[in-house]
């Protein structure tokens, strides 16, 4: 097939083309005013004006030539006779069908929240001017004579509960006195009950706030919650615990009765503090010793 003979058919074939849209342009712009048949059909028949044609069989039967001869007349006037409607009522819309617009919205948001943040003020504002309890737990408490509490540490094989005041007392031996100052950052606190040879510890751990009990065998704390273990002055030796027992602020009377303030709850020391260095004596209540 030489080229000349491809180059013909395509020719013939663009030629086809240009035709084929020629004539659909043409049809269109023909078609523009005209009616169809059916379209002319209806406006010759006879309709019925001034009575609904659904349910009525009454009125004039004319035609669409005839109306529109009729307007063309009288151009003033009017054809199809006009039914007077009463004026509709005005019903006030329902505020809950309409709504809470954006305005409304943003308003309440901002005096909601405003109000919550008195509320919340007023309410720190009146727990500090609230009097502190004179007795049990968050009251300065009157524990007794050292030499007592240190003869009841020993009676109950090292660990003292004090239920009253929710704490566990022990020994703080006078061998670790002397690292005391610069392990604990909170030591002016507890510095009297330390001198005499006492610690006051929080009973809750520090992880997840379970109550910790002592193990005998390994004169340790042992949390049954998630392993945390705590040495016999409640310095962290293990578990997921962040931090040692916390534990109160102690001062000693001039009559040696120890005071301790268990409304001020005090961060225990850090991981790694270790002023008595103590390990443990004996097996480990827990079967998870060391915890995760």
């Amino acid at each position: 097939m030489t080229p000349l003979f491809i180059g013909l058919i395509l020719l013939a074939l663009l030629a086809l083309v240009v035709v084929g849209a020629s004539t659909r342009r043409r049809d269109t712009n023909s078609a523009i005013g005209q009616l169809s048949g059916e379209t002319v059909k209806r406006d010759r028949s006879p309709v019925t004006v001034g009575a609904d044609s659904d349910t009525a069989d009454t009125g004039s039967a004319v035609t669409g030539t005839a109306v529109e001869a009729a307007a063309r007349a009288n151009p003033a006037g009017s054809v199809v006779p006009q039914v007077e409607q009463p004026p509709v009522v005005y019903v006030p819309p329902d505020p809950e069908t309409i709504g809470v617009n954006r305005r409304q919205f943003l308003n309440r948001a901002i005096i909601g929240a405003f109000g919550f943040a008195l509320l919340a003020f007023g309410g720190a504002v009146l727990a500090q001017l609230w009097p502190r309890p004179q007795e049990g737990f968050g009251a300065k408490l009157n524990v007794g004579r050292v030499p007592d509490i240190k003869a009841s540490i020993q009676a109950a094989g090292g660990f003292f509960y004090y239920p009253e005041g929710r704490m566990w007392l022990t020994e703080y031996p006078a061998t670790a006195l002397a690292k005391a100052p610069g392990s604990y950052s909170f030591y002016p606190q507890v510095e009297e009950g330390l001198q005499a040879g006492v610690v006051a510890l929080f009973q809750t751990c520090p992880h997840l706030g379970c109550r910790v009990p002592e193990c005998q065998t390994s004169q340790w704390f042992e949390c049954p919650c998630h392993g945390s273990q705590y040495n016999q002055v409640g310095e962290k030796k293990g578990g997921p615990a962040p931090r040692g027992m916390d534990r109160f602020p102690m001062s000693v009377t001039a009559a040696g009765e120890l005071i301790v303030d268990t409304g001020a709850v005090i961060d225990g020391p850090p991981i790694g503090v270790n002023t008595t260095g103590q390990e443990a004596e004996g097996p480990n209540c827990l079967s998870n010793s060391g915890g995760h």
